[in-house]
């Protein structure tokens, strides 16, 4: 009787295990799948050093894609270039059964050149994988070749929306190479062995429950939990370089830009009549930076060594163009002509993203800017933009640690902060209302930093979508007509928008009208929600906010009440608004202010500043109650 039991119960997990597919998800933990869109079964990366301008990485990845939101993960995507080789890739795809129904190997994948400049940055091999039906099994396994250690792949273990059963790295690299590592959002350790004259290092994680996604919650490469890898010595491009302190790797870099900041004679001389009535060092810096911006123009060119050896200034001097070093060169070369010291800085750029970590030297850049040093404050200059202000480091690079390349090596150094001063959006709206109800408005806005940025964005668009962005981004009342346009003499901070509008109010009860005080919301958006969250969030910069509007009443109609003032705060952020009533113009005015002190909100104070957000909105909802006479 127990073996017919046996024999049975038997049956029962064979065919079990034949439904589930090649990998189970039966016996996968409720906790690691219940919130999945993606389990990865197994992972094996090899990393494995040679010398200092050889190495080769070898992936060996299974996974199932358990719905519509983990399709990402079925496209096979990976970069090569002169100094990265795909060697070899092959992908298998499973049906929910286990049973193999595609195989495509490296030939039968696309290869396609990339870059946003004037020529290719690299390729990328890529395949993409259709299904029509989940949960579908892959298997990527593909290796890659580098000739050189300068940029060695991270362990990154996982990823959004993934829940991982196992995932093992293992680096093998030569004793003398200076092999370091560092644990990021973890506490993993690596089993460390010897073989053959290398050591082994080896990393496992298991049983990972999935990352979910938050709102707001940027800088993916420092929020999720990885080891950050790097060698003391390495080669790029046949150039040797250490890389143990950053001012050994500021000295590679300096090497590369050595003779490049030199301009001809007559071209010293142009930028010294530029300045020559200048009363002060800043205003120098300010003309030559207006110049730059002016008359040069930002593309992305990959040339040099490995895109790290800038243009000579001359050259760019003679085509008008180059990419972030070869401008921020040129600006140095422009003033060093009038006798400006000034530095290139190279730093991680990106929205919102975290500094280097000044502890683990590695080249974690991609981006050059500029800096002219100062006992006081030094002045910090965006070469690539022909619309940023002078002096000023919108989110894409500020609060970073950026290497400056000075005489003596790299010297690591903080980016200024953003300042809410930096960022203003002022508006001044005048609503001419007619007996009908109808009205006519007029809105003056004046901006400054990131709100310059995007007004200038949106004078560029057409007009269905100016209008989009002013009713989805600012909140704006949907016009019947409207017309956006700039004006000429104000170099982009002034702009102008008229807008007709069938019905002014938002609704009526008997002779009585309830309109809104403005005809666009302080705060349009409500923030995600506070419970659980995780992560820190961002807003996209600090900012002050200054509205006024003017409600111009036709003669038949008067004020019956006005809304409550208002004033809000918290550590990060202040409101203010107010209401009034000027009887010799029969016109209500609304005044409302905001100002958003930092971007950076510590996921301990987010509560706080969501009902901060969202008293604010609620104050928007409040009406001005006019009747007819």
């Amino acid at each position: 009787m127990k073996t017919i039991i046996y024999l049975f119960l038997n049956l029962i997990c064979i065919t079990a295990s034949a439904q589930t597919g090649l990998y189970s998800l039966i016996t996968i933990p409720e906790a690691i799948k219940s919130k999945a869109s993606i389990i990865v079964h197994s992972e094996n990366i090899d990393l494995k050093i040679e010398n200092s301008e050889k190495a080769s990485l070898s992936v060996h990845k299974i996974f199932t894609v358990l719905n519509d939101e983990g399709k990402d993960a079925l496209v096979f995507n990976e970069f090569s270039s002169k100094n990265v080789l795909l060697e070899d890739a092959e992908i298998k795809v499973f049906d929910s059964n286990g049973k193999l129904k595609e195989k495509h190997k490296k030939k039968d994948m696309m290869t396609t050149s990339v870059g946003e400049g004037l020529i290719a940055d690299g390729y990328v091999t890529y395949y993409h994988i259709t299904t029509t039906s989940y949960p579908v099994t892959v298997e990527f396994d593909y290796e890659q070749k580098f000739k050189s250690t300068l940029s060695i792949p991270d362990y990154r273990f996982i990823n959004l929306g993934e829940g991982v059963i196992e995932s093992n790295y293992t680096a093998t690299v030569p004793a003398d190479i200076g092999f370091r590592y560092k644990a990021f959002k973890t506490s993993i350790k690596p089993v460390v062995t010897e073989e053959g004259g290398y050591k082994l290092y080896k990393w496992t994680v298991k049983d990972l429950a999935p990352i979910e996604y938050e709102v707001g919650a940027v800088s993916v490469n420092s929020r999720y939990p990885h080891i950050a890898v790097a060698t003391d010595n390495f080669s790029y491009y046949g150039f040797p370089g250490d890389l143990s302190t950053w001012k050994t790797f500021g000295s590679w870099i300096k090497e590369l830009y050595k003779d490049l900041d030199v301009l001809p004679a007559e071209r010293q001389q142009f930028f010294i009549q530029l300045v020559k009535d200048a009363p002060n060092e800043k205003e120098k810096i300010k003309r030559i930076y207006d110049y730059l911006q002016h008359n040069f123009r930002y593309v992305s060119i990959q040339l040099g060594i490995g895109g790290l050896k800038p243009f000579s200034s001359e050259f760019t001097d003679q085509k008008k163009y180059g990419d972030c070093k070869a401008l921020s060169n040129y600006m140095k070369a422009a003033l060093k002509s009038v006798g400006i010291k000034s530095y290139v800085a190279i730093i991680n750029a990106e929205y919102n993203e975290a500094p280097v970590d000044p502890d683990f030297p590695s080249n974690e850049f991609n981006h050059v800017i500029l800096c002219v040093p100062s006992k006081n404050d030094s002045i910090w200059l965006e070469c690539t933009s022909s619309t940023a202000e002078f002096d000023e480091l919108g989110t894409f690079t500020e609060n970073r640690n950026a290497l400056l390349i000075t005489d003596e090596g790299g010297v690591l150094v903080a980016t200024p902060k953003s300042r809410s001063s930096a960022n203003t959006f002022s508006s001044l709206t005048v609503v001419k209302m007619f007996d009908d109800l109808s009205a006519e408005t007029e809105t003056g806005f004046t901006v400054n930093g990131e709100y310059k940025e995007i007004m200038n964005d949106i004078l560029k668009d057409k007009k269905d979508d100016q209008k989009e962005a002013f009713v989805s981004y600012f909140g704006f009342k949907q016009p019947d007509n409207f017309e956006f346009t700039k004006d000429e003499l104000s170099n982009g901070h002034k702009s102008k928008l008229r807008m007709a509008l069938e019905n002014i109010p938002e609704f009526k009860t008997g002779n009585k009208l309830f309109i809104s005080p403005r005809i666009y919301k302080m705060w349009p958006t409500p923030l995600p929600k506070s419970e659980n969250r995780k992560f820190d969030f961002y807003f996209h910069f600090p900012f002050e906010k200054h509205d006024t509007t003017i409600l111009k009443l036709p003669a038949g109609i008067r004020p019956d009440a006005l809304p409550k003032e208002k004033e809000l705060k918290c550590d990060y952020a202040f409101y203010k608004s107010k209401y009034w009533y000027n009887e010799s113009e029969n016109s209500i005015y609304s005044e409302a202010m905001l100002t958003l002190k930092q971007h950076k909100i510590l996921v301990s104070d987010y509560p706080v500043v969501k009902k901060f957000f969202d008293d604010i909105m609620q104050d928007d909802t409040q009406k001005i109650v006019v009747k007819k006479l």
